[in-house]
């Protein structure tokens, strides 16, 4: 299909920092022999840039709102005009229309890369005029994209039936690293890590924390943080409920194999959540974490394969009784803690890098 592809760029709007999967996935064509530059922001709070591939990060003027996505998208544009690339990857619908228009000046291929459902997530439900723009971007991506990837079996049926396209499973997990000796008796805590945003049930779980006996850490930032600082504040639980800020992904491990409950229970607050298959649940079974679970379709299929954590429902006092259940059987725990530690050699990164590798192949080389 065309002339070989050597020299890749990747495209995203965060500022790369903490973007786990596109690190994973620009490192495995690195590593692979490509030619690759992972492309997004510097934020005035950003911390240094990952190293192993080389990076271009922007400045904008505007960080957040319609105008920040403009300007980026404007910017990433000029940008791509005057560079030279092979192939164009494009992670979810905010940079998919630079990269169409600027792969099809230049003849050659993209890749879509949906890491969500973009048109149903919390923060555009009820907002009809910005849900139909990524609703128009999702259709223009699936349609005009030489390939299509994203990051669950779930989300991949339903953007497959939508749109008509062929949509392969590249999923987000770790590389599999030195086991690690069962967790002491010792500080017990319930760890969140992610985004400190709307619809991922931290409401339910601070308040859960009164009726459990142990602190709560959250590693993360997000639009919920002032939030959730002064709820913490107002219920009294500052004693408890511990915020770390945001880390740096090489700084999590350490922290997620010293914890005793990892937490992902999202609230179904729009289609894009209850199809989605996050990071956390891969980096809590890497570090032998049990964990309470989202109660949705491709969750529920992984723990019936594996019986990694416990499914919950995002209410209070399910969250209360699960946490409970995994702090006083110690039986359980242990249980939970060896199944996680049996399928991350089969839920790993190397696993997901050489699939990932193979289809960019099969479709670019021998197309």
């Amino acid at each position: 299909m065309g002339k070989p592809i050597k020299n890749i760029i990747f495209t995203v709007t965060n500022d790369l920092v903490t973007d786990q999967r596109m690190q994973r996935i620009v490192g495995a064509f690195a590593e692979a022999g490509y030619t690759t530059k992972l492309v997004g922001r510097c934020l005035p709070d950003s911390m240094p840039a990952p190293a192993g591939f080389s990076v271009k990060r922007m400045r904008c003027f505007f960080n957040k709102g319609k105008l920040f996505y403009l300007e980026y998208n404007l910017r990433l544009f000029l940008w791509l005009y005057f560079q030279r690339f092979d192939c164009l990857w494009a992670v979810d619908c905010d940079t998919a229309w630079p990269v169409k228009f600027a792969s099809a000046l230049k003849g050659c291929p993209w890749v879509f890369d949906a890491h969500e459902l973009f048109s149903r997530v919390p923060e555009v439900l009820g907002r009809k005029m910005v849900q139909g723009i990524w609703r128009r971007t999702e259709k223009m991506a699936f349609s005009n994209a030489d390939l299509c990837i994203t990051v669950g079996s779930a989300l991949a049926g339903w953007f497959e039936q939508e749109y008509g396209n062929k949509v392969e499973v590249v999923r987000n997990m770790p590389a599999v690293k030195a086991a690690l000796p069962y967790k002491p008796d010792e500080d017990r805590f319930v760890l969140y890590q992610g985004a400190l945003n709307k619809g991922r049930g931290l409401e339910n779980l601070i308040k859960a924390m009164h009726r459990v006996d142990c602190r709560l850490l959250l590693a993360g930032e997000g639009d919920l943080s002032k939030k959730l600082r002064q709820m913490v504040a107002q219920e009294g639980l500052q004693h408890k409920v511990v915020f770390l800020g945001k880390l740096a992904p090489a700084d999590l491990p350490a922290l997620t194999s010293r914890a005793w409950v990892g937490y992902n229970v999202s609230e179904p607050e729009g289609l894009s959540y209850q199809l989605s298959l996050n990071n956390k649940f891969f980096d809590y079974v890497h570090a032998g974490l049990p964990s309470l679970i989202n109660p949705f379709e491709e969750y529920e299929k992984l723990n019936a394969v594996g019986e990694v954590g416990l499914i919950t429902r995002p209410e209070t006092d399910d969250t209360v009784e699960q946490l409970q259940l995994l702090l006083n059987d110690r039986d359980l725990h242990f249980r939970l803690s060896q199944n996680c530690l049996r399928m991350r050699e089969i839920w790993n990164w190397e696993q997901e890098k050489a699939h990932l590798l193979t289809i960019f192949a099969n479709r670019f080389h021998h197309g």
